[in-house]
């Protein structure tokens, strides 16, 4: 059996990465962090930020209630607070749903 390797997953990003995932200012990450309680990254001894996947989740949650459904922030943190888990799937199911688009429209510009 030919061996296989393994993709490496991170288990911490920096402020940095997540921000670039996101395509915001690492400010905005940042205030996030101070208003929101899901959002509890590790620091490191020098004080960097070391975000799990789950915080990455939740801040890409975060964002689709801010600025894609333009609720403010006590309306997010209302929102996450009653039924996260609901709030979950449908933001997986919106990001599904995203992906069939971008390939369908790319099978549609290859014909």
């Amino acid at each position: 059996m030919p061996y296989k390797e393994q993709p490496v997953e991170k288990v911490y990003y920096t402020i940095g990465e997540v921000a670039d995932m996101l395509q915001v200012n690492t400010s905005l990450i940042r205030y996030w962090e101070k208003n929101f309680k899901i959002i509890n990254p590790r620091k490191n001894s020098k004080g960097n930020r070391m975000f799990t996947q789950t915080d990455v989740d939740n801040l890409k949650l975060i964002y689709h209630l801010v600025k894609e459904q333009r609720l403010t922030i006590e309306g997010a943190n209302k929102r996450l607070t009653e039924d996260r888990q609901a709030l979950a799937d449908n933001y997986a199911l919106i990001e599904s749903l995203n992906g069939i688009k971008k390939m369908l429209l790319e099978i549609r510009d290859e014909l």
